[in-house]
């Protein structure tokens, strides 16, 4: 008996339908960037390891995606190395290529191999497949498609105003009211850490407070201490747990909490300038709200950070995040070239849509108008008119077999294509068309340019 096909897990596949309406979004992000000035570029798949591992903290480590060599993969490897187990050791060696985390690190390599061929500041937006070995969970896949807009070459906060921007325009376009787009500083966690003596702690403790949403205050405060944090120091945290109110009640917080760190100073007014300036521009759906727990556990952020929720009501995690990196074309060899990026989360945005019912019925891509066949000379007929509705941009086509018209009907019904055409042979002899529209079931005899203004 054959074996029940299947895929792995955190895969999908897409119906029709679903790529009609993934395809909505993503053209009407393309249309945001494009108005926003960044251009599109593509990366491969998979990258030499090295370009990836130690980029995304040990967590993100743990979940790329290895390729093992091609060939006898296991002829490089010596008895001690094999027996003993070392699964860091022996993957070096079995393994030389990795499928992409992100989208972030490999335009990062991007820009410092082809830095002599780039103009800066450098606008870029990719939208590509990225793998992740995460448990899968709804809305979180382990193959899933990333869409991001990044700018290289400039260190001015005018371009965190713009990202806020482009956000509540792609949210906007697509009627997604009530985003909130949540705003945080790494300077300012970073003069936290200075400020209750956990310098040398600061990637524990901003993988821990990243996790805030998903484990709860008493969780973070666990893992905290799991890592040697000291429940002095959490407890000078609690300010940031307990924090309310507007932007500048957290901002006057936060002024008070880091008065003697000249890096979270520096946070605080990056953060006062972006929503000062947002709070001139105005936004058309989206609100920005300053979150002084937010962390992005990513290690290569060093400014502003960004994390995007949907509207009140909807159980979906975030939907979008980014920030500024100052130093990551470093690691290729391209020094002090500062950047910022965002990212939208297409998957998840897809459910909010759905759950909200938000997707215009026009977005089905669908065949509009069907040709019953009667048999070898009426398809002939049916395929010149078809022939020309197709070459002025109409969706036609002919059902390819002659068999009973119930049937082909009820083709119809199950594509849901909204018209039908019957031309028999009265039809061909007269050289017009019978139209039946499907929703209503009144039909029309009609010309050809009847046919087309009908279907038009």
């Amino acid at each position: 008996m054959s074996k029940k096909p299947s895929i792995p897990k955190g895969t999908r596949d897409f119906s029709p339908a679903e790529v009609a309406r993934r395809s909505y979004i993503i053209n009407t992000m393309k249309r945001c960037f494009a108005t926003y000035g960044y251009r599109p570029i593509e990366t491969p798949s998979f990258e030499k390891s090295e370009t990836l591992m130690g980029k995304y903290g040990e967590e993100g480590d743990r979940m790329i995606f290895k390729i093992l060599n091609s060939g006898d993969y296991l002829s490089k490897v010596d008895d001690d190395a094999y027996t003993g187990k070392d699964s860091g050791k022996l993957t070096a060696l079995i393994s030389e290529k990795a499928l992409r985390y992100d989208l972030t690190v490999p335009f990062a390599r991007y820009v410092a191999q082809n830095q002599n061929d780039i103009t800066f500041p450098f606008k870029r937006y990719q939208i590509q497949t990225v793998w992740r070995a995460d448990r899968p969970q709804k809305g979180r896949f382990r193959e899933f498609l990333q869409c991001d807009a990044d700018v290289v070459g400039s260190k001015s906060l005018w371009q965190e105003v713009e990202l806020v921007q482009l956000y509540d325009a792609v949210f906007s376009e697509l009627k997604l009211e009530g985003v909130t787009i949540k705003l945080n500083n790494r300077k300012i966690l970073s003069g936290i850490a200075e400020v209750i003596g956990e310098e040398d702690k600061l990637i524990d403790f901003t993988v821990a407070l990243d996790k805030l949403d998903r484990i709860g205050e008493e969780g973070v405060k666990t893992e905290m201490l799991s890592k040697s944090i000291s429940e002095d120091a959490i407890e000078k945290l609690q300010p940031l747990f307990s924090a309310s109110g507007d932007a500048s009640e957290k901002l006057a917080m936060l002024k008070e909490l880091l008065v003697t760190s000249v890096i979270g100073m520096q946070g605080i007014s990056d953060l006062e300038f972006i929503v000062d300036s947002i709070s001139e521009l105005k936004l058309r759906s989206a609100k920005l709200e300053i979150e002084v727990t937010l962390a992005r556990g990513l290690n290569y952020y060093t400014g502003a950070i960004f994390e995007v929720t949907p509207p009140k009501g909807v159980q979906m995690g975030s939907i979008g995040g980014g920030g500024r990196y100052d130093d990551l074309t470093g690691i290729f060899g391209l020094k002090d070239v500062s950047g910022i990026g965002i990212s939208f989360g297409l998957d998840r945005i897809y459910l909010v849509l759905e759950d909200l019912d938000l997707f215009p019925e026009t977005v089905s891509a669908n065949t509009l108008v069907l040709f019953i066949n009667f048999g070898e000379s009426e398809a002939l007929y049916a395929v010149r008119a078809i022939t020309k509705l197709r070459n002025l941009g109409i969706a036609a086509e002919l059902y390819p077999d002659a068999f009973k018209i119930g049937k082909q009907m009820s083709y119809c019904d199950n594509r849901e294509i909204p018209f039908v055409v019957l031309a028999g042979s009265s039809e061909i002899e007269a050289n017009t068309f019978t139209l039946k529209n499907m929703k209503n079931g009144k039909q029309e005899t009609v010309s050809f340019n009847g046919l087309l203004k009908a279907l038009k």
